[in-house]
């Protein structure tokens, strides 16, 4: 019987890797005989979002790599299907990937009856690591713990409100995951994106939110936002103070992952050559240290390692989705 896909082996395997890219980088040195041009880099998010502003931060730290531009190419629509579509049908070069998710490689496939794309269409080139989320609300809100939301929304059902950066987005999937593990009723609130419920929160309009922690992490330490708790399973080193939600929701816990991927038929060595500049970025202890002050888990995985991860956790996802009901069309 196939073991059952885990989180924690999952990040265990992987920051043994990512061990071993940053004990290889120093070699990566020796030029190479392509990329000899700009590569496409197309982030499926509108600017400005916390999607973007990741691809942005790989892309910068790909260029220091190789010193050939990764050009971040924004083509946002239908939770990233649009421009996550385009790169499916582009040349199978290697000159044009995307900034592949959680989402658009897993939830979208359940959420949508279309998304224009099967996971099938793409070369997994490269993990780039794992986002954790947390929960978060207004500086002045009076719940302290999640155990105090929790409660309050069982004596007052559908009173509390919890954001989330859009429909189907992972703070949407995060509350209703909470919902359906507490049997509590909340009321969602989409918003057109993070940064927009963020202010809402901040003002004390919405009650709380469930939301990666890249974008979080300027609210959080300039006070506007506190965070009760993280989604992981484990503690996550930039919010020391913020305990597991599993720790009072047992089983609770859902993350964000990121990575490189390509259009099907790619040839094998620019795959290997990619995968190599994302090993040798995230083996950077600098670009590691600044990510992780951002709340962001840099990790790493040999390419075929990582083509089954996105084909099981595609799979645990899916039926993730489907087993909460949220559909979008």
């Amino acid at each position: 019987m196939e073991r059952r896909f885990s989180l924690a082996h999952f990040l265990g395997r992987a920051a043994f890797a990512l061990a071993a890219a940053t004990t290889a980088s120093t070699s990566f040195s020796q030029p190479a005989d392509w990329p000899k041009g700009p590569i496409v880099f197309v982030a499926p998010f509108s600017p400005g979002g916390g999607g973007d502003s990741l691809t942005r931060l790989f892309g910068n730290e790909l260029n220091k790599v190789t010193g050939t531009p990764f050009i971040v190419e924004n083509r946002p629509g239908a939770g990233g299907n649009i421009g996550t579509a385009a790169v499916a049908r582009a040349a199978a070069d290697g000159n044009t990937v995307v900034f592949g998710t959680m989402g658009t490689m897993g939830t979208n496939h359940a959420l949508y009856k279309n998304p224009g794309f099967s996971i099938g269409d793409f070369e997994p080139v490269a993990l780039f690591g794992s986002t954790p989320l947390a929960l978060v609300v207004s500086k002045d809100s009076p719940f302290r713990k999640p155990a105090d939301i929790i409660a309050h929304a069982r004596q007052h059902p559908g009173e509390l409100s919890c954001a989330s950066g859009g429909n189907g987005t992972v703070s949407h999937l995060a509350c209703a995951l909470l919902q359906q593990m507490t049997g509590i009723e909340l009321s969602h609130v989409p918003y057109r994106s993070s940064s927009a419920a963020y202010v809402d929160i901040r003002a004390g309009r919405v009650s709380f939110m469930i939301d990666v922690t890249p974008p979080l992490m300027p609210q959080i330490k300039d006070g506007n936002l506190r965070a009760l708790a993280v989604s992981m399973k484990q503690p996550v080193p930039a919010l020391p103070d913020a305990p597991p939600l599993a720790d009072t929701v047992p089983g609770y816990e859902i993350f964000s992952w990121d990575g490189m991927f390509a259009p099907k038929g790619t040839p094998a060595a620019r795959l290997d050559r990619l995968h190599d500049i994302v090993a040798t970025a995230v083996g950077n202890p600098e670009f590691r240290q600044a990510m992780s002050e951002r709340g962001y888990m840099l990790a790493a995985m040999p390419r075929k390692e990582f083509a089954d991860f996105v084909k099981k956790e595609s799979v645990r996802m899916v039926e993730l989705v489907r087993k909460m009901g949220v559909t979008l069309d």
